[in-house]
Parts: structure tokens; C-alpha cells; sequence
């Protein structure tokens, strides 16, 4: 009687087989989400996740291909990239080694060709030999369709993609084939799941969204997060990790550069569990804040907020100052002028404001009287004006 295990099903029976077999593999979902990996695998379609970086778009596409058994082909899209790292190219140095070897036999093509038109027309009909499969090097979208065994392709972050490879995408998520014009087409012997992943840095062709079903996965809930770092075995109390997870939403809600992805809120768990930390406070929490916070503007700003962050209660005070950070070192303060123990800012500026600060003499007063001409003698004009010479510049 054979003891072998039996094969995992490649395709989801349900929304809840789904739900049950991507938690099996570490992976949470929400209805919505459940349902989501439940059609795409029932109806045989793209699936196009968008959202910000760091809600878990690629883990999802991994995460199916550990539920489903399925091996995971993944394609990293960038800038530039053409369709020789997407599709397929062919082996040019296989091909001039098989020339070189088979150089002898030309001759032998040739040997009885009645003139030098048939044995060109010869030589011709020998091309198809060189641009043949077994000189074209399959890339992961090729490599899917071909493969015998059923797959899960990632197209990973596609909006980096550009224009003319997004183009070429269509006919493999239409019609799970395709085309190499030197040999035919290739048509999907498994049909794969693919999973397309986007972060929104730039529109995606209607052309190629209508042919997928569509997800815009957000940052999950205060609860689910909770629930993700608990299934994570950070090492950090119940208590303190759903404090943290307050905090690192908080942090999200602030005008950074980059928010704490899913991923980080988990590497900033661990870090406080290997540190010992007992209580999350700001200054232990601005120690570690390097782990979620990657520019250094928010950093800044991060740290700034900590401490409202980790007591909504508490009042952070203003900076007094100027606070724009220029480095210039007077420190000198608008509202203080008078040090700790002068008078307020405020009382001195109106102080200012007050009529009569000046006698009616001051220039510029309502009833100061206007100023006589200044006289002067013919001595100073004759100094200051000579005839018949320029006046003289200073040097």
C-alpha cells in the first residue's frame, strides 16, 4: 500500500480552501482577498494587485504558488527592459558554434549545385535550422507557457515597466500564448496563474487592465496587522505589539517620503524583542526607528512625532525659535529677546506698535514740521563742481 502523500491541488476549491491554505503558508487574508485568489484560480485570469509599496502584492503571488504547489516564475520589470529578458532570445553563441562545426559540410550542400544561384537558394533553406527551438532561450513569460507543470508566473511591479514591453504582455494574459515569428506559437500546456503587481508610479493601459481581474490592496487593518505580527513569532508581548502597531500607523498618517511597509512593522517587532524592550516609550522607540524610516527627512519628522504617537495625551511642545535648521549657530529667538528672565516677545513687539514713541521731530510724523534747506557755500560748490574738468572719481 503506498504511504505517498497526496498532491496538492493546484487550483483553490473555495473562498474559504483559499483562506485556510494561504493562512497554512503564513499568509492572512481578508475576505476580499480570499475571494480574490478563490476567482482568479476558478476562472483562469491575470490577476493586477495594485497599492503602495509594502502591503504584500509579491508575498501574495509567492504565497499561492506555496498553497497551490506550483513552481513560481517571477519577473522583475524595471526601466528599459526589452523583450530579449522578458520573452525569449536566441543563443547567438550557440549558433556560431554549431556554424563552425558544420562549416565542412557546406561543401557538401553544394557540391552538385549547377550554378551559384541554386546554391545560394540551397544554403537559404538552411537558415530555419539555426532559428529553431533548439537555439531559442526561453524567459519567464515563455518559460511559463511552455512549462509542463503548472506554474505561477509573477510580473512584478509592471508600472516599471515601459510602454512597449506592457504591449507585449497582452497577448500572453489574453490568450496564454506566445508568438516567436521565426517559429510559431506557443500555446499554454498548463494554464498559469499570473499575478501582476503594481505600485502605481505611473497608469497601466486600459488595454491591459480589462484583461485581468483587479485589486487594490491597501494597508490592512489595526486588528489584521496585529494578527500578522502575532503569526510571525516576534517575540514581543501582546501588549506591546499592538501599541507598536498603533504607533506604526500613526507614522503612516504622516507626510513621509516612504511609510512602514507590513514587512517592517514585523522587522521593528523582532528588534525590540532581541533588545529586551518592556515598555514602549519615545526615546526607546526613536532608537530604533532606522528599522522603518529610510530617508533621513523622515526620520526627522518621525521623530518629532514619537512622542504624541506613543500618547496620543501628551503635548508636544513647540520648538522656540526658529527651528528651520540652517545651521547658522546665532541663536537668537524671535520670541525671547530678553533671555529667561526678560520681557515677553509679544509685549515688546506691541510696545513698538504704541503711538508717541517718538517726538514730533522724528521723520516720517504727522506733525513734524518740514525740514529748511541745507545752505550751501559757494567754496563747497566750487569744490564739489570745477570748471572745465571732470569730477574726479574715488579710486
Amino acid at each position: 500500500m503506498s504511504t505517498d502523500p497526496a498532491p496538492t491541488p493546484t487550483t483553490f476549491a473555495s473562498v474559504e480552501d483559499a483562506r485556510e491554505r494561504l493562512r497554512d503558508v503564513g499568509y492572512l487574508t481578508d475576505d476580499r482577498l480570499a475571494t480574490t485568489a478563490f476567482l482568479q484560480s476558478a476562472l483562469g485570469k491575470p490577476l493586477l494587485l495594485e497599492g503602495p509599496a509594502g502591503v504584500g502584492k509579491t508575498q501574495l503571488a509567492q504565497s499561492v504558488a506555496a498553497a497551490t504547489g506550483r513552481r513560481l516564475l517571477r519577473l522583475q520589470c524595471y526601466e528599459g527592459q526589452d523583450e530579449t529578458k522578458a520573452l525569449y532570445e536566441w543563443d547567438y553563441g550557440k549558433q556560431l558554434l554549431y556554424t563552425q562545426m558544420l562549416r565542412d559540410k557546406i561543401g557538401q550542400v553544394v557540391e552538385d549545385a549547377p550554378d551559384i544561384s541554386a546554391a545560394v537558394d540551397r544554403i537559404a533553406a538552411q537558415d530555419s535550422v539555426f532559428f529553431s527551438e533548439r537555439f531559442l532561450v526561453a524567459r519567464p513569460l515563455l518559460e511559463a507557457i511552455t512549462s509542463p507543470d503548472p506554474v505561477v508566473l509573477l510580473i512584478d511591479e509592471v508600472d516599471r515597466a515601459d510602454e512597449a514591453l506592457e504591449a507585449v504582455f497582452l497577448e500572453l494574459l489574453a490568450e496564454f500564448q506566445v508568438s516567436v515569428p521565426e517559429v510559431g506559437t506557443f500555446v499554454a500546456e498548463q494554464t498559469p496563474i499570473v499575478v501582476l503587481t503594481s505600485n502605481n508610479t505611473r497608469d497601466l493601459s486600459a488595454a491591459l487592465k480589462r484583461r485581468c481581474l483587479h485589486l487594490f490592496l491597501d494597508y490592512p487593518s489595526a486588528e489584521r496587522e496585529l494578527e500578522i505580527i502575532r503569526s510571525k513569532d516576534t517575540g514581543l508581548a501582546d501588549a506591546l505589539a499592538e501599541q507598536l502597531v498603533g504607533v506604526v500607523r500613526g507614522l503612516r498618517e504622516l507626510e513621509l517620503r516612504k511609510a512602514p511597509s507590513i514587512s517592517e512593522t514585523i522587522d521593528w517587532a523582532r528588534t525590540l524583542a532581541v533588545l529586551g524592550v518592556t515598555e514602549l516609550s519615545a526615546p526607546v522607540l526613536a532608537e530604533t526607528l532606522n528599522v522603518v524610516t529610510k530617508y533621513e527627512r523622515d526620520l526627522g519628522l518621525a521623530t518629532r512625532e514619537l512622542p504624541r504617537l506613543v500618547d496620543p495625551n501628551q503635548t508636544v511642545p513647540a520648538d522656540r525659535g526658529h527651528g528651520h535648521g540652517h545651521g547658522h549657530g546665532h541663536g537668537h529667538a524671535h520670541d525671547d529677546p530678553g533671555g529667561a528672565d526678560g520681557p515677553d516677545g509679544r509685549e515688546v513687539r506691541a510696545g513698538k506698535d504704541q503711538p508717541g514713541r517718538h517726538d514730533e521731530a522724528y521723520y516720517g510724523s504727522p506733525s513734524a514740521a518740514p525740514a529748511e534747506p541745507r545752505k550751501v557755500s559757494s567754496s563747497q560748490g566750487q569744490r564739489s563742481f570745477r570748471t572745465g574738468g571732470a569730477r574726479r572719481r574715488p579710486v
